[in-house]
């Protein structure tokens, strides 16, 4: 259903305003516009954000904080996830979207230390928490860095 498409009622009594019949019908005249001025006219659209020339409310408040255009984003893993893994099995973006701890190709993959590791794994990641590569190398492990 849409706005165009609806109808009053079979049995309602409300009659359809009737715009610009003449002054007896209380909606002669102006049709309910008001006197002249933009808003009266056809075709009128008032632009989002316009405020009669007042200055806008988007340009009087200040801008504030900036964007880092070096800014790193890496996909974040931990260890507990990688616990799932079989042992002595190679860890890379391949086989983490396979099993869909991760989503994204493309960006850098970054493992961190929370949780505990049991088995020997080798992962490959572009970077690595110091606690990470500890507890990688700890189990007996390799933490190759891309």
């Amino acid at each position: 259903m849409k706005l165009n498409e609806l109808k009053a009622p079979k049995n309602s009594r409300k009659k359809k305003k009737r715009l610009g019949r003449g002054s007896s019908s209380g909606h002669g005249g102006t049709s309910g516009k008001g006197h002249k001025g933009q808003k009266s006219r056809s075709g009128y659209k008032r632009k989002a954000g316009y405020e009669g020339g007042q200055m806008p409310l988007q340009r009087r408040i200040p801008k504030f904080g900036f964007t880092n255009i070096f800014r790193k984003e890496f996909q974040i893993v931990n260890l507990e996830q990688l616990e799932k893994f079989s042992e002595g099995e190679t860890i890379n973006k391949d086989s983490l979207i396979k099993s869909g701890i991760i989503k994204k190709k493309r960006l850098d993959l970054k493992i961190l230390g929370r949780g505990e590791i049991t088995k020997p794994l080798t992962v490959e990641a572009d970077a690595f928490s110091k606690s990470a590569v500890e507890k990688i190398t700890r189990t007996g492990g390799k933490a190759v860095r891309l």
